[in-house]
């Protein structure tokens, strides 16, 4: 755990307006502009792309995800709704636990500590991650393909807290919001709710660590929720209330926001209206090619290498196919060492390509024998991209 000032240390620049930055990286957009800042103005974090700076939103630049399967933390992505403190003291902070429960709790983090720790690596991953990369463009948060990160987390089962306060019969969810407050009057508390059988299957975790070391400020200082094979949406941050509802949660962040078609993949054709939405939950399998970049110039060889990171999404990688001739053909890539079912997992190959422009891919497919599908999924919140992603080259 963090002492107090060790936190205050961290966090004396706070987080007010970065200097304007005097870099900035193309990512490659279609339309639009195609180019975002980087900063290394925000506390505990090193280069990143500034997308919003205040509540922060800060994408981790592609090239990170070339160093390995874990993210480094002071380069894992930053998504915030609403402001936040950033002057908790870590021995005064309580986690309340309430609702439909015998034994209402406020624990502090010395008690949480004391129960039972796990430890495994997840992938921790936006659910409108290459929203920017949706044609045609869709409104929301412009990221790229790095609002996504894999750490090693370290905490406590939210059974074991559930299971500190009893939980009563007929239970039906469990819902967990954090210090992040709105700042417009009678905009609702940023809030998520899973259902009891879930929270309580004994790997959503209280994590008070990433790494190895205490969790970052902006990545939910000093407790968060870690939700493996889920979307970040569920990951709620700087966590202070655990409620267990005898009812559906018909709050606004479970009905009226983060919702996506209900079909394969979320997809539906752009401009449909009126089809069924549900909450966006488990990630989809996907696959990235990290060893080469959009618009490189390869001179001509027999076979070009290819590495990259696979996430199996709720359940762990299987296989990984490369192509070098934009999904023709395909030949099995030699996957690295699983890690762990809801981390990345590193593969390795080689694709022949020829003369001329080339689309180099790569296809996930997971334990579950769910494969990345070739044509791109859409929807009109830009969940959920799940598509095989092509990188086009020039072959000289």
């Amino acid at each position: 755990m963090t002492t107090r000032r060790q936190f205050l240390a961290l966090t004396a620049t706070g987080l007010a307006a970065p200097a304007l930055a005097q870099k900035s990286v193309d990512l490659g957009l279609a339309g639009g502009a195609p180019t975002r800042a980087l900063t290394r103005d925000f506390p505990q974090k090193g280069e990143m792309i500034l997308q919003r700076s205040n509540p922060p939103l800060l994408e981790t630049p592609f090239d990170v995800f070339k160093t390995g399967t874990i993210t480094p933390n002071d380069r894992f992505f930053v998504r915030w709704h609403y402001p936040f403190p950033t002057d908790i003291d870590p021995r005064r902070h309580r986690v309340a636990v309430t609702g439909h429960v015998a034994r209402p709790l406020s624990l502090s983090l010395a008690a949480i500590a004391r129960l039972p720790r796990i430890r495994y690596a997840a992938v921790n991953q936006c659910a409108g991650n290459g929203r920017a990369l949706f044609s045609p463009r869709v409104a929301g948060a412009g990221w790229a393909n790095g609002a996504m990160g894999n750490a090693v987390w370290e905490g406590v089962r939210l059974k074991d807290v559930l299971d500190l306060a009893g939980v009563k019969p007929g239970a039906v969810c469990v819902r967990v919001s954090g210090l992040d407050a709105p700042t417009a009057e009678g905009a609702p508390d940023f809030a998520k709710s899973l259902a009891i059988d879930h929270a309580r299957d004994g790997e959503v975790m209280l994590a008070f660590a990433m790494n190895g070391v205490a969790l970052p400020l902006l990545n939910g200082f000093p407790l968060r929720l870690v939700v493996p094979g889920w979307y970040s949406t569920y990951w709620v941050k700087m966590l202070d209330s655990i409620e267990v509802l005898d009812r559906p949660d018909d709050g606004y962040w479970m009905t009226r926001a983060y919702l996506a078609p209900a079909t394969p993949f979320a997809d539906v054709a752009p401009g449909t209206a009126g089809f069924a939405r549900v909450p966006v939950a488990a990630m989809s399998p996907r696959a990235f090619i990290t060893n080469i970049a959009a618009g490189a110039r390869l001179p001509r060889r027999s076979l070009h290498p290819v590495q990259g990171l696979a996430m199996g999404g709720d359940s762990g990688v299987r296989g990984v196919e490369l192509s070098g001739d934009g999904g023709r053909s395909w030949a099995p890539a030699q996957l690295g060492p699983d890690e762990g079912r809801y981390g990345f997992r590193r593969f390795m190959g080689a694709v022949a390509a020829a003369p001329g422009s080339a689309r180099l891919m790569a296809r996930a497919t997971n334990m579950a024998g769910v494969s990345q599908p070739m044509r791109q999924n859409w929807n009109p919140s830009g969940y959920n991209r799940a598509g095989v992603e092509a990188v086009a080259v020039e072959i000289i």
